[in-house]
């Protein structure tokens, strides 16, 4: 006889495998400290665990749902601080193949990172929605509680103050 686990708690365990380093890059984009997004990322999977019931379909993908809860959990967690630290380290790219290919990905990412440091607050969190959590545009304005032609609106002003700050670098 199967336990009784429901098919919800089925569907939390593959959102968890499916969106948790995605969950995690977003959440040390925002708080820009590894440790405290470790601990901020694991709050969010349990608030959200505890919560599973509250989500409704009909406002968004699941996934949209989650980044909304791990949005609210690192907000609480820079509100709590009221600081910025810096992040420190980068998973290795796997890609590079040369010691040349290394030293330039580095260094674009170092020029990247500078650049995210100097942009508003609300600027870096869309580019980290759109590309460390790998949300579209749909779920971003879930996400945020903005229409969808908003969200693209303001993450294409954001990617253009971000590629100024990267050339102006």
């Amino acid at each position: 006889m199967p336990s009784r686990t429901s098919s919800r708690t089925l569907d939390f365990e593959a959102l968890y495998r499916s969106a948790r380093d995605d969950v995690y890059a977003y959440v040390a984009t925002l708080l820009r400290d590894r440790a405290a997004a470790e601990d901020v990322t694991a709050a969010a999977f349990e608030r959200a665990y505890s919560k599973q019931r509250t989500y409704k379909a009909g406002r968004g993908s699941e996934r949209a749902w989650l980044f909304g809860i791990a949005r609210n959990a690192a907000l609480d967690e820079l509100r709590r601080r009221k600081r910025s630290a810096a992040l420190t380290a980068e998973p290795a790219d796997t890609r590079a193949t040369a010691p040349e290919d290394a030293v330039e990905t580095a260094l674009r990412r170092a020029a990247v990172r500078a650049a995210l440091a100097r942009i508003d607050p609300r600027e870096r969190e869309l580019v980290a929605l759109k590309f460390h959590a790998g949300l579209d545009n749909a779920e971003i304005a879930a996400v945020l509680g903005v229409s969808v032609s908003n969200a693209g609106t303001q993450l294409h002003r954001a990617m253009t103050k971000l590629r100024e700050a990267v050339e102006n670098a």
